[in-house]
C-alpha cells in the first residue's frame, strides 16, 4: 500500500513508457508473456449485452491492464460457427450455413469494434486452419487408442430423411420433466442426455416424430483418462484457482465415472472425420469449438504454437 501511495503521488510521469506494440505479438523470452482469451460468442444471432457482460468485457478489461502493466499481451477471440444450431438458423433464413456465418461473423465483429473491445485478431472457427488442427489432434487421439468405435441408437426423421442431430430434437427431459429439453443436454436441470432418451420427442424441422435407428460413430474413451485427469485436478484444485461452482460439477461427474462420449454427428456443416467409414460425418461442435482458440491463433500468426505449446514462457 505504501509503495502505491508513493507512485501515485509521483504521478504519470513517473511510469515506465508504454509498450511499443509488435505485429505480431510473439512470446518474448525472459518477460511476462499473457494470452487471454473469451468465450467464443455462437454466430447464429445478434450479439446482446450479456455476450459482452458475460465474456468479451471481462476479458477486456484484463488485457487493457496487462498492457498497462508492461505485460506482452495477446488477446483473441472469434465466432464460432459450426454446429446444429447453425444449420437450424439458416434454414429459419433461407440461407446455406457459410451465408449465415458470413453473415453474422460481420456483424459480430462490427459490435465489438463499436465496443472497443481491444481484441489484436477476431476470428472464426470454419477456416482451413481449424480443419487441419482439429484433424490432428483427433488422429494422435486415434494413434494413441483414446477413441473407441460403436453403434449409436439416434433418431431419424423419415419425413425429413436424415438423422437429427442434439438440437434438431426437442421433447421432455427424463430428469426433470422440463418439456422442451434439447437433444443433448436440458437447460433446466442441466442434465446432459442423449436424444433418444427424450420422451415425447420430436423434430424441430417439420414437428414430426423420429424414429430410433442404429447409427456408426466415434467416441473420446474417458474413462481411460479418468485416473490421469483425476490427478491433475486435486493438483490444480489445491492451487485454489477454480470457482466453487466449476469444481462441484466437476466432482459430479467424477463421482458417477466419467463415460466414453460420442465426438461424430451425421451431418454436413462441421469439420469433416478424415477417417474411412466416417467421411460422411464430421465432429461434434463440443469436441471442435474449443480448438478454435487455437486455430483463431495460428490464423493470426503462424507461430501460435508458440503460444500454445510453450509452457515455459
Amino acid at each position: 500500500i505504501a509503495a502505491a501511495v508513493e507512485i501515485w503521488a509521483r504521478g504519470p510521469a513517473a511510469l515506465p513508457p508504454p509498450r511499443e506494440p509488435r505485429t505480431p505479438v510473439l512470446p518474448v523470452e525472459g518477460e511476462r508473456n499473457v494470452l487471454i482469451t473469451s468465450a467464443l460468442p455462437y454466430v447464429n444471432n445478434v450479439p446482446h449485452l450479456g455476450n459482452i457482460i458475460g465474456c468479451v468485457l471481462s476479458a477486456d478489461t484484463f488485457a487493457r491492464y496487462s498492457r498497462l502493466r508492461g505485460w506482452n499481451t495477446l488477446f483473441v477471440c472469434g465466432t464460432d460457427e459450426y454446429g446444429t444450431a447453425t444449420e437450424t438458423r439458416a434454414l429459419q433464413e433461407g440461407l446455406s450455413p457459410r451465408q449465415l456465418c458470413d453473415r453474422y461473423h460481420a456483424l459480430h465483429a462490427d459490435i465489438y469494434a463499436w465496443f472497443r473491445i481491444s481484441f489484436d485478431h477476431f476470428g472464426r472457427t470454419t477456416t482451413p486452419q481449424q480443419t487441419s488442427i482439429a484433424q490432428d489432434i483427433f488422429q494422435r487421439l486415434l494413434a494413441r487408442g483414446f477413441l473407441l468405435q460403436d453403434t449409436l441408437e439416434q433418431l431419424r426423421c423419415e419425413r425429413c430423411g436424415r438423422y437429427l442431430a442434439d438440437r434438431f430434437v426437442e421433447g421432455t427431459c427424463p430428469s426433470c420433466g422440463y418439456g422442451e429439453a434439447r437433444g443433448d443436454q436440458c437447460d433446466r436441470c442441466g442434465k446432459l442426455i442423449n436424444a433418444v432418451e427424450l420422451q415425447n420427442p420430436q423434430c424441430k424441422l417439420c414437428r414430426g416424430t423420429p424414429v430410433v435407428t442404429p447409427t456408426q460413430h466415434l467416441f473420446l474413451d474417458l474413462p481411460k483418462l479418468e485416473g490421469q485427469l483425476e490427478a491433475w485436478l486435486e493438483r490444480t484444485w489445491a492451487a485454489g484457482e477454480w470457482t466453487a461452482n466449476a469444481r462441484h460439477i466437476t466432482r459430479t461427474w467424477l463421482r458417477d465415472g466419467l463415460k466414453p462420449r460420442c465426438i461424430t454427428r451425421d451431418l454436413t456443416w462441421g469439420t469433416p472425420v478424415p477417417l474411412d467409414g466416417f467421411r460422411d460425418k464430421v465432429f461434434y461442435v463440443w469436441f471442435d469449438a474449443p480448438i478454435g482458440y487455437l486455430s483463431i491463433t495460428a490464423n493470426y500468426t503462424e507461430h501460435w504454437e508458440r503460444w500454445w505449446k510453450n509452457p515455459q514462457q
